[in-house]
Parts: C-alpha cells; structure tokens; sequence
C-alpha cells in the first residue's frame, strides 16, 4: 500500500464547487480498528449539510462521509473480528468520525459488520447511516412491534425508504408521505399506505398511530403529535423546539430526538434483513469519486428517491 490516498476535501464551507480531490496521507488502523480499502460511500444529507453549514466538524479542511462498504487492508492491534481481504460494510463514528469520501478509511472494528454477499458493494454503501438510523429509531427508540401502526415521514428518502422496509418486516402496519411521483416505489417496499403530502394533509388522514418517524422538520413534529395515540412514540432526526415536547407530554406521548450512533449489532441486524431477502436499497444514482460535486448538487435539489453513491474504483 502506498502511504497517500485521493481524498475529496474542501478548504472552505459553501456549495458543491468548494469540493475538490486532493492527496492526503493514508491513515493507520490503530488500536481496535480496521483500515479500510473503500469501494464504495454512501451520501446523505448531512453531507451536503455539513459542506455548506458549521454544524459538528468544525471548519475545514474536512474529508465528509460516513458509509462504507470496501476490504479490510489492514488490522490494528487486538482486533479479532476481521482479517484483511474480509468484505466489511458500516458506518465511521456520527459525527466525528468523518472520512469516507477518499480511497481509504479508518475506524473502529465494531463500526463495522460482514457485508452480505448477496449485495454489492454500492448496495452496501448505500446502507450504512440510513439503516442505522432507520434501526435505531424504529427499534431502539421506538420498540416497534408487530401489529402496530407506524407513519414514516419522506418514506421516498434516504432514511424513510429503508424504515418502510425495516417497519414491515417487524410485522408493524405501514403508512408513508411522499410526493405521488413516489408512490408506486413506496409501495413497493411495503407500505400499506402512502399520503401525497402535496393534496393531503397527514393530519387529516391519519390517526391512532403508535409511532412517527420523522426526518422532515419544520412544522412536522407538532403537527405529527395529532396522529399519535396515548402512549406512542414520536422520533425526530432534526431538532424541535421545547414545546413539542411539552405538548407530547400533556398528550401521554413520548417525543425523542435521535442522532444515529455507530452500531455493531445493529449493522449486524441489517446485514441479516438483507440476506433475508426484507431489506434492499434503492440507488437513485452512482458517481464516481471525481465526481463528488455533481453527486452533491443533485443531494443538494432535495428530490432524490433512494441514496446516492459513490465509487473509489
């Protein structure tokens, strides 16, 4: 292995030109982590949200990304979980642990989990922080069960079309927002019910739900609180203000905001839902890693159904 890898990095926050592809050094596993020969990286939102925003990492230079799917190339002291040339998929430490987006990466050996020979690696790519965070929120946060009744916000989305899969295979009954051009895909992967958010007001049609997703913001999670049964469960990945949370009080309902961890078992699990046939990704497109710009100004229009990938290859 040579000792500098391609990366893409920026020097300042802004759109998509501010990315760039440099040489930086490799990094080394250290102690209880893999150094990874990366195949594949997903993007998420947060990507193209920390490039323009000073949210966690702190000013550039950064390397984004937090998926991947690749070979181990190497191990750090007391790992046992994998030898090199063992296929690995999983998601680097949310979020400091950035660095994906580069032909190598670095991190905990219990980030990571077997990828399932039945995916390649730009399915498993895609994978990683959406199914961790769509796992954590559905099960974790929400102990969802079979028989109950689940609304998933974006159910299109990076997050939501995985929590529809995640959902339904957990036996829960399943109902999604999406714009009607995303129906059909939405229903494909399981949901019982899809609500055109553009002519509908969920509010309206939806009632005694036991638990809300939401990665939406905004007005969401007030408004979601009305679809809520006593008792049930609202999860936000974005924000909300203390007030929600007053009111879901005063309603008998939990509110949570959650923000996805790294996660052995649950990339585990996800690996076993995919192998079972319950749990597939849809990629809405692939770029290869010069290409990082293009990838992030389509992230950046919002409209994209499924995950965004890119290739090191």
């Amino acid at each position: 292995m040579t000792t500098t890898m391609r990366a893409i990095s920026q020097d300042v926050l802004g759109g998509p030109e501010v990315l760039r592809e440099v040489e930086i050094d490799r990094p080394e596993p250290g102690f209880s982590q893999i150094l990874v020969k990366v195949r594949a990286a997903g993007l998420n939102p947060t990507d193209w949200g920390h490039r323009a925003y000073p949210i966690f990492l702190g000013p550039p230079p950064f390397v984004l990304g937090w998926d991947v799917s690749g070979v181990v190339a190497a191990t750090g002291f007391g790992v046992t979980l994998f030898k090199p040339g063992d296929e690995v998929f999983g998601m680097l430490p949310y979020p400091h642990g950035a660095g994906s987006h580069a032909e190598y990466a670095a991190g905990p050996t219990r980030a990571f989990a077997r990828k399932p020979a039945s995916i390649d690696h730009v399915q498993a790519g895609a994978l990683p922080l959406a199914g961790l965070t769509a796992w954590q929120a559905l099960v974790d946060t929400a102990g969802l069960s079979a028989g109950q009744r689940v609304l998933i916000h974006a159910a299109a989305g990076g997050v939501g079309h995985l929590a529809v899969q995640i959902a339904k295979a957990r036996g829960a009954y399943v109902i999604g927002t999406a714009s009607a051009a995303n129906h059909d895909l939405v229903r494909s992967l399981g949901a019982d019910e899809v609500i055109d958010y553009h002519a509908a007001d969920f509010t309206e049609a939806v009632s005694h739900v036991d638990v809300v997703l939401d990665s939406v913001s905004g007005d969401y999670p007030a408004r979601s609180l009305r679809t809520l049964r006593p008792g049930g469960v609202l999860v936000s990945l974005l924000p909300f203000p203390p007030e929600v949370r007053t009111e879901a009080a005063r309603l008998g309902i939990r509110a949570e905001i959650m923000l996805v961890e790294a996660d052995h078992a649950g990339m585990t699990a996800i690996a076993d839902l995919v192998t079972d046939g319950k749990l597939r990704p849809v990629i809405a497109g692939t770029f290869p890693m010069a290409e990082a710009a293009k990838a992030h100004a389509l992230g950046d229009s919002r409209h994209v159904a499924g995950k965004l990938v890119l290739t090191m290859t």
